[in-house]
């Protein structure tokens, strides 16, 4: 049986990783899907990998004439919206004295206040009922170093899943949060290690996870499917949690207290490390470097 069939459903930044995982579970599960993105290479590559089903729109999740665009485009498309899956995210790692103004506002801005004007936005279009799930990240549950400012994000964006639960109730509307840990996904291999190198450095983010693996992206969809659907219809304003344990099965030492896992001609500092990486990041923790957005 299809869980989502006759469903609409939106994936902002829904172009690799989490997002295009979660895209491809959605049609499956019989729903008609949109998503977006910023780069026209990835639109063009989520296009060829989803087919003529999946509708691709350019969208900065950071910005709220954009958010407006795309709420106008999915009304002049359905007539009504089901799903919102904010899945589009900014995972800048840096130490606290790099930060700056422009910065601040521009993680604050994709992370935080671009999903509050898009969810304001498509209010006459959500369907009755309706699931809007929000990608937080284990991060806004501990503390990890140079995360201060993604953290801060993403604990922002699950207090929402609880105040507009408490808000849209009425309307039959669902908040939740739905947080990754560590996540495998193919973007490790573009910076530029040699492959002994590649995996190097994921075992060192793998020995952070209790179980002792990364997340993949078809975990994060799984379960983004699961809240989408009528299954979790009992469950409102509530975080997810989708991280091997991490958050609540111990914490771990800085990586700074363990050896260097890597050898060769390229070596990495922690702090370089740690802003390519992100290791505790959402949609999150895709491997990517500093100031830069999934789309």
């Amino acid at each position: 049986m299809e869980r989502l069939q006759g469903k609409t459903a939106v994936i902002t930044g829904g172009t690799s990783g989490i997002g295009l995982e979660t895209a491809r579970r959605f049609l499956a599960e019989g729903a008609r899907v949109a998503v977006t993105g910023r780069s026209p290479a990835g639109l063009e590559a989520a296009h060829r990998d989803l087919g003529e089903r999946v509708a691709v729109i350019r969208s900065d999740a950071g910005s709220l004439a954009d958010q407006e665009a795309l709420a106008a485009t999915l009304r002049s498309m359905w007539d009504r919206l089901d799903i919102l899956f904010v899945n589009a995210g900014d995972v800048t790692h840096r130490p606290l004295e790099t930060w700056d103004e422009a910065s601040f506002d521009t993680l604050m801005a994709t992370n935080l206040k671009g999903p509050f004007f898009l969810i304001r936005a498509l209010l006459p279009l959500f369907a009755d009922p309706a699931s809007i799930i929000l990608c937080g990240s284990v991060s806004a549950r501990i503390g990890f170093p140079q995360s201060s400012v993604y953290a801060a994000s993403k604990a922002g964006l699950l207090s929402l899943a609880r105040t507009l639960s408490a808000e849209l109730k009425d309307r039959n509307i669902r908040v939740n949060g739905l947080s990754p840990g560590p996540t495998e996904t193919p973007a490790v291999d573009r910076l530029g290690l040699s492959q002994e190198q590649a995996e190097a450095l994921r075992e060192e983010i793998r020995r952070l996870v209790p179980i002792g693996r990364l997340g993949l992206p078809s975990d994060l969809a799984q379960a983004a499917v699961f809240l989408a659907s009528d299954e979790s219809r009992f469950i409102v304003g509530t975080d997810l949690l989708v991280d091997g344990g991490v958050a609540n099965l111990c914490r771990h030492a800085p990586l700074s207290h363990r050896k260097p896992a890597l050898s060769g001609r390229v070596r990495l500092s922690r702090s370089d490390r740690l802003r390519r990486v992100g290791p505790l990041s959402s949609a999150g923790s895709e491997w990517r470097r500093p100031e830069r957005r999934q789309d």
